[in-house]
């Protein structure tokens, strides 16, 4: 059996590209289950840092899978990995 997708989102709260991101992962649940645990990079130093200019950022087990918009193909092949 593998083991269920854990994403990571880095976002902020005042960011369209952000909820846009969000959304359209949302959409992708009906394809996919996957862990998504969202970071609001204003609320850590280091985050704001590594990610500032970059959010919203899509991470899968510690690489980044694509930043500002969803690569639809690229997380669909992630995901499909945890099937």
């Amino acid at each position: 059996m593998t083991s269920k997708a854990k994403l990571a989102l880095f976002s902020r709260t005042y960011c369209h590209l952000c909820d846009d991101m969000l959304a359209a992962l949302e959409a992708l649940r009906s394809e996919f289950s996957f862990d998504l645990e969202v970071f609001d990079v204003d609320a850590d130093a280091e985050l704001e840092a590594k990610y500032d200019e970059f959010v919203p950022v899509l991470v899968g087990d510690g690489q980044e899978l694509c930043h500002y918009f969803l690569d639809v193909p690229k997380v669909r092949e992630y995901l499909g990995g945890f099937r």
